[in-house]
């Protein structure tokens, strides 16, 4: 069983930055594959990024050049780094955790990007 909590969400301008984290219990972190997902209002989930458990990572074409995921295993703890914000990147962002056929999924933490 591996339990997920996120934070760093919030309110920010057009334009502005955000770090998410999502710590993970558990030992066996550095084996699950690390995922960052969110869904706006009205909209199904949609993928964000993704980091394995040797680091290759993978982004959707939205964010990509402007997120970066990245993994602490010391801390079990993987991170969003969301710069050049904009208002469509408004939704809950959530964390995922996945080996083999488990899937762990966090509450999520809500992002607002407003003026």
């Amino acid at each position: 069983q591996v339990q997920l909590v996120e934070s760093g969400g919030g309110l920010v301008q057009p334009g502005g930055s955000l770090r998410l984290s999502c710590a993970a219990s558990g030992r066996t972190f550095n084996s699950y594959a690390m995922g960052w997902f969110r869904q706006a209002p009205g909209k199904e989930r949609e993928f964000v990024a993704r980091i394995t458990s040797v680091a290759s990572t993978n982004y959707a074409d939205s964010v990509k050049g402007r997120f970066t995921i990245s993994r602490d295993n010391a801390k079990n703890t993987v991170y969003l780094q969301m710069n050049s914000l904009k208002p469509e990147d408004t939704a809950v962002y959530s964390c995922n955790a996945a080996l083999g056929i488990q899937s762990y999924w966090g509450q999520g933490t809500q992002v607002n990007v407003s003026s």
